[in-house]
């Protein structure tokens, strides 16, 4: 029986969490056994888990930092321990998704990584793992990444430093780290960011674009939209509507802000995903919601929505998208990132960045056309190519590809 580890920031929630625990799932019916090593937070897995750092560890690699730009470099004896385990289970696999978020020491498990000679998978999510700092980098379009990163200007952007600007020296140290490992397959989750990838200082590596994957059972048209209608008291509307994990100018809340005041008495705008500050100041025509793991309600969400709408400045592949065309709703995005290969001509709008005027001409147009003109094409696009379990399934194909060159 072959042994897959994941190592992940989440155990079975959040993004990186949900797909670590969807892909554990598919190796046990094929089966395989399946650990996920996290960091933070958690949820019973199906699969053996294992805690890499305490929450007091977590705080520590936290303040190094806020103050040295030293992200990466906090969590020593945990990752240490962490080392122990693996050697433990001695894995046939190791899949990396996210090794930011305070809680490993990448040196630590490179160092293992690199004379251990286990096939490494490594997901990635966002830019992190080939710039001197940040995860995004589109929003300041700064391209400092393709030769050196330095004097960063994210500084006090995730994973932020308040002090220090160490962005030289760790560039540096992840371009001879993250080079180390012989046998490495990288996943970008876009096309997009596999081109990138391409162009980064890891682009010896053999790259595979594995696209995420939604259930397109849980996120399926709902035919009961008059209790969420009943329950925000709306009725007879044009419903816009916006999802994120969280809110904030680069996923383009300000975005929202600005159409709600160009959009008619007739239509209203739902976000999902504010935190209380955020919700005291709508305007009257927005209705906002704090952020829900509730599936089943946010698939009524969608399937209530004429339209979904993301204005996003950095997004790598945003599953909202995906989300929304499983329920049946068109999609208008600005041109942004891995965010327009969800939308092709019949399932949504792509819209330049920015342009607000775009972003309402191209809601009218879905409104016109009317909501039933895109629905059946959008639910046949989701299914044809983003069902979690064929996209999940290509993980696997992987891993077979990997043991049988070995």
């Amino acid at each position: 029986m072959p042994t897959l580890l994941q190592i992940a920031v989440e155990c079975n929630t959040g993004s990186t969490g949900t797909i670590a625990e969807a892909i554990g799932n598919i190796a046990i019916k094929n089966g395989w056994e399946s650990y996920i090593a996290y960091g933070r937070p958690y949820k019973p897995s199906n699969s053996h888990t294992y805690k890499i750092e305490s929450k007091c560890g977590v705080y520590i690699h936290g303040l190094i930092t806020r103050i040295f730009d030293a992200h990466g470099k906090g969590s020593l004896i945990a990752t240490k321990k962490l080392i122990k385990y693996i050697k433990t289970i001695k894995p046939d696999i190791i899949h990396l998704h996210h090794l930011h978020g305070y809680y490993i020491n990448i040196r630590i498990l490179f160092d293992y990584l690199s004379s251990s000679n286990i096939p490494v998978v490594w997901t990635f999510h966002d830019c992190w793992s080939f710039t001197g700092h940040c995860a995004h980098f589109d929003y300041v379009d700064c391209n400092k990444w393709q030769t050196e990163c330095y004097n960063c200007p994210q500084k006090k952007e995730y994973p932020a430093s308040y002090v220090f600007d160490r962005s030289k020296i760790n560039y540096k140290e992840k371009k001879d780290l993250f080079n180390s490992v012989q046998n490495m397959t990288i996943v970008p989750v876009s096309y997009w960011l596999g081109g990138l990838v391409k162009q980064s200082f890891l682009k010896k590596y053999p790259i595979k674009i594995i696209q995420n994957g939604i259930d397109v059972n849980v996120f399926s048209p709902q035919n009961n939209v008059q209790i969420i209608k009943s329950k925000y008291k709306f009725y007879n509307k044009f419903v816009i509507l916006g999802v994120a994990g969280t809110w904030s100018r680069k996923k383009g809340l300000d975005e929202f802000i600005k159409l709600s005041r160009n959009i008619d008495n007739n239509s209203i705008i739902i976000l999902v995903g504010l935190n209380n500050k955020q919700l005291r100041s709508l305007p009257s025509n927005i209705i906002g919601i704090k952020r829900t793991e509730n599936v089943k309600e946010l698939a009524e969400l969608y399937s209530t929505a004429d339209v979904f709408v993301n204005p996003t400045f950095e997004d790598t592949f945003p599953t909202t998208n995906l989300e929304a065309l499983s329920c049946g709703t068109p999609i208008v995005t600005y041109k942004t990132g891995g965010s327009v290969e969800a939308v092709s001509e019949d399932t949504g709008i792509i819209v330049e960045k920015g342009n607000v005027e775009q972003l309402l001409h191209a809601i009218k147009t879905i409104q016109n056309r009317g909501k039933s003109f895109y629905t059946i094409k959008c639910r046949e696009r989701a299914i044809k190519y983003f069902n979690k379990n064929d996209r999940f399934n290509d993980y696997l194909s992987l891993y077979n590809d990997l043991l049988n060159q070995g």
